[in-house]
This record gives structure tokens, sequence and C-alpha cells, in this order.
């Protein structure tokens, strides 16, 4: 069953549509490809997950659209939040 939302190619962050526990997998679609990623927290219904190794500094891609820049390195299957994500590169780079 599907449970993540995952509606660009280029999208590193997926939503996830039903709370998904640490140790879970997480399946995507995006079109034909269909893919798993392994939950490595609590996710919230509704909250994001890393789709793949998102670098620090690197634009957060959710929907097609630069949603705001890693503060920090996220590993696939990491909770994607305000407490790793700015709104401002800058912030990023003085960090």
């Amino acid at each position: 069953m599907i449970n993540a939302i995952l509606i660009d190619s280029k999208d590193n962050v997926a939503t996830v549509t039903e709370p998904a526990a640490c140790g879970a997998d997480v399946l995507c679609r995006c079109g034909e490809l269909s893919f798993s990623v392994t939950a490595l927290s609590a996710i919230p219904c509704y909250h994001k997950i890393a789709v793949r190794f998102i670098t620090r500094g690197e634009p957060v891609r959710k929907y097609g659209e630069v949603i705001g820049y890693a503060r920090e390195d996220i590993p696939a299957g990491g909770y994607v939040h305000t407490y790793n994500v700015s709104d401002s590169p800058e912030e990023v780079d003085a960090s």
C-alpha cells in the first residue's frame, strides 16, 4: 500500500499519509516509479520523510518546489521538519 505522497521526480521529500513508526517501510510512488524508504524515527501523519540523502545546504523539494534548505545532512528515511530545514540558504551558510 502506498503511504507517502511524492509528486515530482525531483522531490527529495515525500509526505507520509499515515504515521510511520521508527523502522517502518514507507512506500512511495511517483508515476511509474515505486520504491520504499525505511523511517529512521517516528514520523507523524502528513509530515515529511527524506526519500534520498539530502546534503547540508541543499534545497529541500516537495511537490516540485523548493520549500527550504537543509540545515544539516539528512539521511534517506530521516524526519524532515523545521529543526533541520531553513527558509534561507544564507542562514545555513552562517551556521
